[in-house]
């Protein structure tokens, strides 16, 4: 079996993550955190549902204001839920910039931290033996 990572402090309670997971607890409770929000939701939601939007394609669709719309993609952007790509070469409309849901993003809204969390365990425990 492998190693483990204490809860916290080194003591003696149960682990809540593997050794060598790939992210921390603080990390995990950043994205549950912010999917707790309405808003964030709901965008993480329709990106997940409908693919890659414009952020005035998800201001039409879900019809929030354009400072809270971008206030909240980059609270998603910043725990790694959603993405912002650029297109490399304008066209006639520019340089045009589009959301995505991320694995993770999409791995919360499916599954949630604690499943993921689970997940990870048994992953470990898989390719461990």
């Amino acid at each position: 079996m492998a190693e483990t990572s204490r809860a916290m402090d080194g003591d003696d309670r149960d682990p809540i993550l593997p050794e060598h997971s790939l992210l921390s607890v603080e990390q995990y409770l950043d994205m549950q955190r912010a999917i707790g929000n309405e808003t964030r939701f709901r965008i993480l939601n329709h990106l997940v549902e409908s693919g890659s939007k414009s952020a005035a394609e998800l201001r039409g669709a879900l019809d929030v204001e354009s400072n809270t719309l971008h206030y909240h993609l980059d609270e998603l952007v910043d725990v790694g839920l959603v993405e912002n790509r650029k297109r490399k070469e304008p066209d006639s409309q520019g340089l045009y910039s589009y959301y995505r849901a991320t694995s993770l993003g999409e791995g919360v809204l499916t599954h949630g931290v604690r499943e993921l969390m689970r997940e990870e365990w048994e992953l470990l425990e898989t390719y461990s033996e």
